[in-house]
């Protein structure tokens, strides 16, 4: 299959399965007008971040990159009764887009949006004994991505699922000669993740309006 043909199947796959939605749509437009990268998670995605957070059950959810707060916003739709985000953001800029983005789709009173290197923030948390939290979702630099895993591990209980993004790289993530550091730093994470015993994990790969990448998964059970 082409790659024209994958994303026009999931257009189709999003059409039929989630039809219009004006909360996401004004947050892409409000995103682009802004000048922030598009490089938001697609619908179907955005709706499996939802469906995956509602089927836990999760009441305490962690993001590691807000960017526009697309995801946020699907992230926060699943969550249970008296649930709330904590989404964490290197730039201002972006994090006022995010804001004003989670207020507009009537969901910002369940989020807070930090601003910050994440790796800070993640140890902010940890020192004010934040969480547990039920579900993580990185998002980020990916040559973070092995010292976030650390840190949330830190954060969450056991049953916990931590969820990881863009980790196929258009197929360069089995590329051991890769010199990418964005291919090294998911290349170091997935290689983490394969040897720490708390989790068990696999991954995905998927093809649509997004190219050619993936999710890794990973289950609390220590």
């Amino acid at each position: 299959m082409s790659e024209r043909d994958s994303a026009g199947v999931d257009r189709y796959l999003a059409d039929t399965l989630l039809g219009d939605d004006p909360a996401l749509a004004a947050a892409l437009a409000a995103s682009d007008d802004a000048g922030l990268p598009p490089i938001a998670v697609s619908p179907l995605q955005g709706r499996l971040l939802d469906l995956l957070v509602r089927a836990l059950g999760a009441r305490r959810v962690l993001e590691i990159g807000t960017l526009g707060g697309y995801s946020a916003i699907c992230l926060a739709r699943g969550l249970a009764d008296g649930g709330r985000l904590v989404t964490l953001e290197l730039e201002p800029h972006h994090a006022a887009v995010a804001r004003e983005n989670l207020e507009r789709a009537g969901l910002g009173d369940r989020v807070e949006v930090r601003v910050g290197p994440a790796a800070e923030s993640l140890r902010a948390l940890a020192h004010e004994g934040a969480g547990p939290f039920d579900f993580v979702f990185i998002d980020a630099d990916k040559s973070g991505y092995p010292e976030y895993f650390e840190l949330a591990l830190g954060l969450v209980r056991v049953g916990a699922v931590i969820v990881a993004d863009n980790v196929v790289r258009d197929g360069e993530v089995a590329n051991d000669a890769s010199t990418d550091e964005a291919v090294r730093g998911v290349r170091r994470f997935l290689e983490l993740v394969g040897r720490d015993a708390r989790v068990e994990a696999t991954a995905i790969q998927t093809v649509g309006v997004k190219g050619y990448d993936g999710f890794s998964v990973a289950v609390v059970v220590a």
